[in-house]
């Protein structure tokens, strides 16, 4: 029978009957013969096997896709805010402040580009090595370094050094340290330095007013910084910028009503004048009368405000606007003002100062000596104490008081420049026996200079207030306080104070008429009562005719052992004659007092003559002289004094 009947077809390498071990064929085609046996009811087709297998994967590809296309497109918002938070960032776009400039357009404040270096700590930490190299090239010490990294090190930002130039910020990037970058932002600058850096002030490290006029007009000059979104790598370059989310606004530009001109007169002469008479501190104040612009304020001691490091603190402060004194002998002015409106005394009343001193409960009031019967023009003149008392006392309280409070004193004098003091101006109620007679002659009240620099610019502007202003072409309303006719009157007093026999004739300006007042005022001690220091002022209008510039002097302190001695016509006066003849030329003032010039010249012409032998010279220009009084008759300046605890 054949193989197929289920016979076992013969092998030629069968082993015997003998043999016990079957071969492995036999066992292999033996169970192999049952399973080639068709089963009933079951047919195996491969290809519905493929097609299950292919049918499987294909679901499987079309749900792959489907998700895909869901957290891609439909669903897509948690990826792209997880994207967006490793890649994409909003970063400032930073703005320049406006440019302050004078009343001629010359910058006196400017914004300058800088660089501030940065870096992220999560990446500058794992570049340990390179920390002592970046400590380096900051000139900083590598443990503090460390440090404030570590501090740092759950941030993605820190400052590392701010506003440096932009090629000290590239010398450090071109080290190529992971995780430090750079940014650009400003850096305030002021040309002027330190001789206007108490009208100015300052910025700090963030761009922002801190000081003075920077901080009074911050919001108009600070602008508004943009924003955009860019990508930034792994290693925080910006490497696209994706949109413009704010354009920045820059900062709006200032003009204020400063001439830097006449403000460099005003700090050379006080500077000089604290030099030579050893002063400790001083201000100085000129206004426009017309307009109440503030054409030059200077204090000294005064800052850099370019570099703020290792500067005084109290240097900073505009004592013009903020320090108040016992205004002294400039205080008369405004007590005969009172004593002629009240129509009580003319200019021609008579005034009886003999013996040069008079009791005022337990004090003494005196002069420098005894003037007799004086005018009350002479009262101005001589800078009569007694005199000046004596007129006061025929006012009531509450008209003097009120007197004195319409020219601004006892309160801001609204220029809305920060810190500015009211001084202090009491009530009469508040007043003891001896207060009026010694308010008369400038003690028992505090002004600022500025105070008393609006006080005189109204008495030269026809009895017109007018609130001072640092803007330009800003102008606060006029407020009528007196009669033109009498602040003409008291103006004209005042111009025999500059002239031959006045007590300010260091104050005389050659070719116009000066009216003016000194003021020595003793000061206050801490322990009561009044201490050997002095505060030397002087106040001026010019010119009389028609008056453009008012100007105060105050210098603190002045050592009256240099042998220059210590009151107003020796120490301010010569400041006040210094900047207004500058003051004068600069803005193109004419003269007012022709005669004096033509005769000044006259006599110059005279001696040149002379001392050619008589013989005549080519004309040439004639340096402007003091008109002095050549006697030397003239009161010296010396303090109003006032004593303490008893009769002369």
């Amino acid at each position: 029978m054949s193989w197929r009947n289920g016979q076992r077809k013969p092998r030629g390498n069968d082993r015997g009957r003998g043999d016990p071990r079957p071969s492995w064929r036999s066992l292999k085609e033996l169970f192999a013969s049952d399973d080639r046996r068709p089963r009933r009811g079951v047919r195996y087709n491969p290809r519905h096997r493929l097609t299950l297998v292919g049918g499987t994967l294909a679901l499987c590809s079309v749900a792959l896709v489907g998700r895909a296309f869901d957290v891609q497109v439909l669903n897509n918002d948690f990826y792209v805010r997880q994207g967006d938070a490793r890649a994409l960032r909003e970063i400032p776009i930073p703005t320049s402040r406006g440019m302050i400039t004078d009343r001629n357009g010359e910058p006196l404040a400017v914004s300058t580009p800088v660089e501030s270096v940065w870096a992220n700590p999560q990446e500058l930490l794992k570049h340990v090595d390179r920390i002592p190299e970046l400590a380096k090239l900051l000139g900083v010490p590598a443990d503090y370094l460390t440090r404030k990294l570590g501090q740092r090190a759950d941030k993605e930002f820190m400052y590392l050094k701010r506003r440096i130039s932009p090629a000290e910020a590239q010398r450090v990037l071109d080290h190529e340290i992971p995780g430090v970058f750079s940014q650009r932002e400003f850096r305030r600058f002021y040309p002027q330095g330190e001789a206007l850096a108490h009208v100015l002030g300052f910025t700090n490290i963030d761009d922002r007013g801190q000081e003075g006029l920077e901080l009074a007009f911050d919001d108009w000059l600070r602008g508004t910084p943009g924003s955009k979104r860019v990508i930034r790598d792994g290693q925080g370059r910006i490497i696209e910028n994706v949109d413009l989310l704010k354009p920045a606004q820059p900062g709006h530009d200032l003009t204020l009503t400063i001439d830097r001109r006449i403000q460099y007169l005003a700090f050379r002469e006080l500077r000089r004048a604290l030099l030579e008479h050893d002063a400790s501190s001083g201000s100085a104040v000129v206004l426009d009368v017309d307009t109440g612009e503030v054409l030059a304020m200077a204090n000294l001691p005064s800052y850099n405000p370019n570099d703020l490091e290792g500067g005084r603190q109290d240097a900073r402060r505009n004592r013009a606007v903020t320090d108040v004194v016992e205004p002294g002998s400039t205080m008369k002015p405004i007590t005969i003002a009172a004593a002629l409106a009240s129509g009580k005394v003319t200019p021609d009343t008579i005034v009886d100062t003999s013996p040069g001193y008079m009791r005022n409960g337990p004090y003494t009031i005196n002069d420098f000596r005894n003037y007799g019967a004086l005018t009350v023009t002479g009262v101005i003149t001589h800078s009569s104490n007694v005199g000046a008392a004596k007129l006061a006392l025929k006012l009531s309280d509450d008209y003097y008081y009120k007197f004195v409070r319409q020219f601004g004193y006892g309160s801001k004098p609204g220029s809305g420049f920060p810190g500015e003091s009211t001084g202090v101006l009491k009530s009469p109620d508040q007043w003891y026996g001896t207060d009026k007679a010694t308010m008369a002659y400038g003690y028992g009240l505090s002004v600022t200079p500025l105070q008393v620099a609006v006080a005189y610019a109204a008495l030269a502007n026809g009895g017109k207030l007018i609130a001072p202003t640092f803007v330009k072409g800003q102008r606060n309303e006029a407020e009528d306080i007196i009669e033109p006719e009498l602040a003409h009157e008291v103006l004209a007093m005042m111009q025999t104070v500059t002239e031959r026999g006045g007590t300010a004739t260091g104050a005389a300006i050659l070719g116009y008429h000066v009216a003016g007042k000194t003021g020595t005022a003793r000061k206050f001690s801490p322990q009561g009562g009044y201490s050997d220091q002095y505060v030397a002022l002087f106040a001026g209008v010019v010119p009389v005719e028609n008056p453009r510039f008012s100007m105060v002097v105050v210098v603190n302190e002045p050592d009256a052992s240099a042998g220059h001695g210590y009151g107003g016509g020796a120490v301010a006066a010569p400041v006040f004659k210094n900047v207004m003849a500058g003051a004068l030329r600069l803005m193109d003032v004419p003269p007012d007092d022709i005669e004096t010039w033509l005769a000044a010249q006259a006599d110059a012409q005279a001696k040149r003559i002379r001392a050619n032998g008589g013989k005549p010279v080519a004309d040439a220009p004639v340096l402007p002289v003091t008109v002095a009084d050549a006697t030397g008759a003239a009161d010296p300046g010396l303090p109003d004094p006032v004593t303490v605890g008893g009769a002369r």
